[in-house]
């Protein structure tokens, strides 16, 4: 049973820094993609950042490119999300997800992680 785990929320000001992690189990997570996704105050769930099985390749939504970072730890089937120069609209809860190479949805997901921007 695949389990995902974040953790590294919490409150910062405009302009600060946050690091996200992703520990997962119980899956071969070398052939599984990885994202993050976030849900902010009465929105819907939004695609942030993804990074492929295999080379690795990245994508990121518009709304955060330039400012996080998502990168991979495989000895440790860890996840990151390096986020940069927060503003209060980054504030939501912080999910992980994973999918199968040959999956089109991700099907496994954390139980999420509060980020709160304060100005």
């Amino acid at each position: 049973q695949v389990l995902l785990v974040e953790s590294g929320g919490g409150l910062v000001q405009a302009g600060a820094s946050l690091s996200l992690s992703c520990a997962a189990s119980g899956a071969p997570f070398s052939s599984y993609d990885r994202a993050w996704f976030r849900r902010a105050p009465e929105k819907e769930r939004e695609f942030v950042a993804s990074i492929s099985w295999g080379v690795g390749r990245t994508l990121y939504s518009d709304s955060v490119k330039g400012r996080f970072t998502i990168s991979r730890e495989d000895a440790t089937n860890t996840v990151y999300l390096q986020m940069n120069s927060l503003i209060p609209e980054d504030t939501a809860i912080y999910y992980c997800a994973s999918r199968k190479w040959s999956e089109r949805e991700y099907s496994n997901w954390g139980q999420g992680t509060q980020v709160t921007v304060s100005l």
